[in-house]
């Protein structure tokens, strides 16, 4: 428990340092081709399309997975602890998220709006051709605020749990329903990778709303943080990303919106004057949970040897 304390703190260090190269042979752009392999709609009968969706959700799982369950069951301890820190970190975006952010800020300052709407393309599925900039900040901004959960607080829960193949399952089932579950020819192939993730996120979800409620209460924030979460958490589509979107739009005094599909928190400032008390916020989560957690794991191990 101390070793897994260590690795959950050298993980985000290593996050911050080195971010996520942009390499193909990366274990998760690997893990994204071999799902873009299997999970093609229409390659499979329609009656038998969501069975090869569940078995091909399964080994991917599985797979990758294997690389990480070695390292946890098999790996001497000096070797665990060398390799533990980057391994969990291939399950983590924390830092990846910000530079995102950054490079659709960047680009909306330096080269207008055609660059901004070309660079978000890059983070979200939907039509960003007519978005003006405020909603392609919007874009961005929902993009991290959904994030936290998914590429952060999720993978550093399951590895609290469960070690390595707890973080590494996580992501596969992540990475199963961003390319698999939409509600469209994907439905059939991709409808067990979607509630998977649905299942998997629901607590970690709910501890990100908790402590971010907490996180804008010490900077005098709570009530409008409360009120968003309230009216605004199933404005989205999904059961889990709504909660930290709402929580920090409500708390930062920004709106968040998708056109003519939902519309979270209310514009008390534009997004560019609100855009670092985002990041403040999500920053404020990671550390909030990370500390949380390896002080419960140093907890647990000392109840375990007195």
């Amino acid at each position: 428990m101390v070793a897994a304390a260590v690795v959950v703190a050298a993980s985000l260090l290593v996050d911050r340092l080195i971010g996520d190269p942009h390499s193909r042979y990366h274990p998760v752009a690997l893990l994204g081709r071999f799902i873009g392999w299997w999970g093609v709609p229409g390659r499979y009968p329609a009656r038998v399309e969501r069975f090869f969706g569940v078995l091909g959700a399964l080994v991917t799982v599985a797979l990758f997975a294997a690389p990480f369950a070695l390292v946890e069951y098999l790996a001497p301890w000096y070797l665990y602890l060398l390799l533990a820190p980057f391994l969990l970190k291939v399950c983590l975006a924390w830092r990846s998220l910000e530079e995102h952010v950054a490079a659709v800020v960047r680009a909306l300052e330096d080269d207008g709006i055609g660059a901004g709407r070309s660079t978000v393309g890059m983070m979200v599925s939907r039509d960003t051709g007519d978005l003006d900039s405020e909603h392609v900040l919007s874009a961005a901004y929902e993009s991290m605020t959904e994030n936290l959960v998914d590429s952060i607080i999720s993978p550093l829960f399951y590895y609290g749990l469960f070690g390595l193949v707890g973080a590494a399952g996580f992501r596969a089932i992540n990475t199963l329903d961003a390319m698999l579950g939409y509600r469209d020819e994907r439905a059939r192939i991709g409808w067990f990778s979607a509630r998977a993730d649905d299942v998997a996120n629901f607590i970690p979800a709910r501890l990100t709303g908790l402590i971010l409620l907490a996180y804008f209460a010490a900077k005098g924030r709570f009530t409008p943080a409360y009120a968003a979460l309230r009216r605004d958490r199933k404005k989205r589509p999904g059961f889990n990303g709504g909660i930290p979107m709402a929580v920090i739009a409500g708390g930062v005094g920004i709106r968040l919106e998708k056109p003519g599909v939902y519309t979270i928190g209310d514009p008390e400032r534009s997004l560019a004057e609100g855009g670092a008390g985002i990041v403040r916020a999500v920053r404020a989560a990671t550390v909030i949970f990370a500390i949380g957690e390896i002080a419960a794991l140093f907890l647990l191990w000392s109840m375990c040897y007195t």
